[in-house]
């Protein structure tokens, strides 16, 4: 009886509009999120998936190469030490496991040390530096990581060349390969345990800490046993993403030319589907990948629910815990802390260097120019991916408005009917989905469609998959503003008369238009920026002058040319000024609070 009054309500309460509203996103997912990735499953079934893990080449059961490398060489007319950093492969499937989970380590000790300091301490200069903290996560796709490599190269980079050149020590040393991979990821990464943790320690009710120092407890003891549990839903979240974001990285193998890792080996398949096919195992690797991402966002799934976004977006409910530091702390701030920062910071910093140097061929860049900025312009291949990209941004961006709106109502007004979890879930799920997994799909799903990626090119598929993937960052934001909103005001308009398609347009739509806004400004640059479906569905009619790859296909293709790195890096400054643009927009005229990924 109980089950037959609901559904009754639930029918007397879903009008026309409401009906399109459940139903569109619902078929839109269903048919360009979950369909392709079922796709995947039954292309490795039919392929037999114990043929790639009996593949060394996938999985190695002898591993392979030399953590560190350590010898006496002659460089220069001198003898030195070198030191290279370089990793044990044990094949693709382990390789990319075992870096993820020393990437996430690594990222999620420094994420949360960051935090805590930035969280807990006031000191002059302290809003700087939670700036600088988060400089890391500016979109730059290929040329951050190319500027580590550039920082890390025994022969010719920055660290080797202070090393032997300024302090005059017999020393180089190099990151390569595996390592260097993991590297880029861990600078790359960590600001998202960073911000996830900090957004949770600001949020600790102060007196639970002030009990436990009353009790006895102080300094590491008090964040052993308070602070850190507090903050673990934070950590968890921030940690699980950063995984699942090394897992599916494939600028760092590209930059450092790393095919061992499935990424890069996935990556590799599609050069060679320009023929129409691509290989099976693609799609046994992408459901590896898809099955460890999904254990790892599962895992997290009540932290980065459309709930948990609209409570950060409000912020802390009282004042945070604040120490002032004596002498010696602000010693260890200004000397350790801030050059750490920078040092992280430092990929970006280069990629400016990058743009604006004639030349970067020894340890120090050389001359300056303006001719790169240029480029973007002049490069008739250059110039026609940035249009490809704003094209397919802006087509993806109408859908995620769309999309979002409606899920995010659907969602807020009919929070207390059953099924509205799975509703949450497909929405939110894309931000843990990786796009090399979303890439493969659309491929096998569609080849024998109109729609086939082979036969129209990119130009459909890409801003398809753009909606799905940058959805959770629009109605997340529009979620949050429809908590704000009392219901009382959409009936009230409804029993003067009002249909509920005039209340969205009246009474709704405006008074969250700046949550739809901001959401949407996030969503666009993302769109921009978007690396793995676009260097693999986007590439595969090639680029010429009137090509149809986006604008990180053409990343990825000038990395790699002479001269290619300093457009790529006119490119990389082009996004970051977009984001400083969209994040001032939104932080300080549209008064909302910008979104990193996860955050």
């Amino acid at each position: 009886m109980r089950s037959m009054k609901i559904n009754t309500s639930f029918l007397k309460y879903l009008d026309p509009v409401l009906a399109f509203q459940l139903i569109f996103p619902i078929a839109m997912l269903m048919v360009f999120l979950i369909a392709p990735l079922l796709s995947v499953l039954m292309v490795s079934v039919e392929y037999n998936p114990v043929n790639v893990f009996t593949d060394k080449t996938f999985v190695s059961p002898k591993p392979r190469g030399q953590l560190l490398f350590i010898r006496e060489i002659s460089f220069r007319g001198e003898d030195i030490l070198l030191l290279k950093l370089q990793g044990i492969s044990l094949g693709a499937i382990l390789n990319s496991i075992i870096n993820a989970s020393v990437v996430t380590l690594c990222a999620t000790i420094i994420g949360v040390f960051v935090a805590f300091i930035l969280a807990r301490y006031n000191f002059p200069g302290r809003s700087a530096l939670r700036i600088i903290a988060t400089i890391p996560l500016l979109l730059t796709p290929f040329i951050n990581a190319f500027v580590i490599k550039k920082m890390f190269d025994w022969r010719d980079g920055l660290i080797s060349w202070f090393l032997n050149d300024v302090l005059h020590l017999p020393i180089r040393i190099g990151v390569e390969s595996l390592a260097g991979v993991a590297l880029a990821q861990i600078i790359t990464f960590f600001p998202i345990v960073y911000l996830n943790t900090h957004a949770a320690m600001v949020n600790i009710d102060p007196s639970l800490e002030e009990q436990a120092e009353n009790l006895g407890a102080k300094g590491f003891k008090l964040f052993r046993t308070v602070t850190l549990p507090l903050s673990l839903p934070g950590i968890a979240a921030g940690a699980a993403l950063v995984f699942i974001f090394s897992l599916e990285d494939v600028a760092g193998p590209i930059v450092f030319n790393e095919p061992r890792l499935m990424s890069y080996q996935i990556f590799s398949m599609f050069l060679e589907a320009t023929t129409g096919q691509l290989s099976p195992a693609a799609a046994t690797l992408a459901l590896v990948m898809l099955i460890i991402a999904l254990i790892a966002f599962m895992s997290i799934k009540k932290y980065v629910s459309l709930k948990q976004y609209a409570m950060l977006s409000r912020g802390g409910r009282w004042k945070p815990r604040l120490k002032k530091l004596g002498k010696k702390g602000l010693l260890f701030i200004y000397l350790v802390f801030l050059p750490m920062l920078l040092f992280f910071a430092f990929p970006q910093i280069g990629v400016f260097i990058y743009a604006f140097a004639e030349q970067w061929r020894g340890a120090l860049p050389e001359g300056f120019t303006f001719s790169h900025m240029a480029s973007i312009v002049n490069d008739p291949i250059v110039f026609r991916g940035l249009i490809n990209s704003l094209q397919y941004s802006g087509l993806a961006l109408a859908l995620i408005i769309l999309l979002g709106v409606s899920a995010s109502y659907v969602a807020s007004r009919l929070s207390h009917l059953p099924g509205m979890d799975i509703l949450d879930m497909l929405v939110t799920m894309p931000i843990a989905l990786p796009g090399l997994v979303i890439a493969v799909g659309y491929f096998f799903f569609f080849k024998d469609t109109p729609l086939s990626p082979i036969a129209l090119g990119p130009a459909i598929l890409l801003p398809l998959a753009y909606s799905v993937r940058r959805l959770p960052f629009t109605a997340r934001a529009v979620f949050a503003g429809l908590q704000q909103l009392h219901m009382a005001l959409e009936e009230a308009a409804m029993n003067l008369g009002a249909s509920r398609l005039r209340v969205l347009k009246d009474v709704v739509l405006p008074l969250i238009g700046l949550n739809i806004l901001s959401g949407a400004l996030i969503s666009f640059v993302y769109c921009m920026s978007e690396v793995s479906v676009s260097i693999t569905l986007g590439g595969l009619k090639g680029i010429g002058e009137q090509h149809q790859a986006p604008l990180t296909f053409v990343m990825k293709d000038y990395i790699t040319r002479v001269g290619g790195p300093h457009i790529v890096a006119a490119l990389g400054v082009l996004l970051i000024s977009v984001q400083i643009a969209i994040i001032v927009t939104i932080n300080y005229v549209l008064k909302q609070r910008y979104a990193y990924i996860g955050v």
